[in-house]
């Protein structure tokens, strides 16, 4: 996590892999965090002491002038949920550098130079997960617009999830996840349960989810996480999937291909390719409805 704030993901990584896996984290994982706060990177190192976790490969520093060389290419996770629309990032020496392979990022937004920072990082069978402002879905200024759509036609999109607004403490620009991946021929991977997902992109609209968990911030329910997570590893498993098989829903989820995204601009707004629910018919005329 390249931004790794307080470590939180990394803790709750932790807890899912005991969870279910019933192993330590220590004993499955390496965790590798960076940290541009002197504050923050002693509360993240703090945070993974208390929860048992190893916290030795946590560092300050600068992520997009300090990078850690020696995990260029070999990191096979990545998540971060790093600070939206960063107007204060660059600087003359980035103007060249190796990661924008996809277009270099605009110089007063930091959206995509994190996007392809962590992919520079990642193995040739590695996934990412990163929280955007909406915008990045959508932005076609200042190269923004090219550079996704060559992560598009370089096949890299697996998933675009919008999230309802309201979901944080620290900011109300709404925001979506994006996935990533590398492989999503599932040739190289030694996870067996993805099916071939090449050329295709799983859109999943989740903004109605949720409920008001008091007159500021929204939550998820377990059914809400429930309902994306079940789409989305269908999705990705095909028959290898313990549940019902994948299938798109109507103002939910779409499984799209390039020629879709082609046809909306590569734009990548969910609600463009899921489509509205259908209302049931009542039998009642709309005019006798407005009387």
């Amino acid at each position: 996590d390249p931004a790794c704030g307080s470590a939180g993901m990394f803790v709750q990584t932790g807890h899912f892999i005991e969870d279910v896996r019933h192993q330590q984290a220590n004993d499955t994982v390496t965790f590798h965090g960076q940290e541009k706060s002197d504050t923050n990177t002693k509360l993240a190192r703090m945070n993974l002491v208390v929860h048992g976790l190893d916290a030795s490969n946590v560092r300050q520093g600068n992520t997009f002038y300090d990078q850690v060389e020696h995990l260029v290419g070999q990191c096979d996770f990545v998540m971060a949920n790093p600070p939206f629309n960063i107007k204060d990032w660059w600087h003359a020496s980035l103007e060249s550098d190796v990661r924008w392979k996809y277009g270099t990022p605009p110089q007063g937004n930091a959206n995509f130079a994190w996007m392809q920072h962590m992919l520079h990082h990642l193995s040739p069978t590695g996934s990412m997960a990163l929280l955007l402002a909406n915008g990045s879905m959508s932005s076609n200024t200042n190269n923004e617009g090219e550079i996704r759509k060559n992560l598009i036609e370089a096949d890299l999109v697996e998933c675009i999830v919008a999230l309802p607004g309201q979901l944080f403490t620290n900011t109300q620009i709404p925001a979506c996840i994006w996935f990533l991946t590398k492989d999503k021929k599932n040739g190289l991977s030694l996870d067996k349960k993805k099916a071939n997902r090449e050329g295709k992109t799983l859109f999943i609209d989740a903004r109605n989810l949720g409920y008001m968990k008091d007159r500021v911030l929204r939550d998820f329910t377990d059914a809400d996480i429930a309902k994306i997570t079940n789409a989305l590893h269908a999705w990705q498993q095909g028959e290898n999937f313990e549940g019902k098989a994948y299938q798109d829903e109507k103002g939910f989820c779409f499984s799209a291909e390039l020629k879709h995204i082609q046809k909306h601009d590569y734009v990548l707004t969910p609600g463009r390719y899921v489509g509205a629910v259908e209302q049931e018919d009542d039998g009642e005329p709309f005019a006798e409805k407005m009387l």
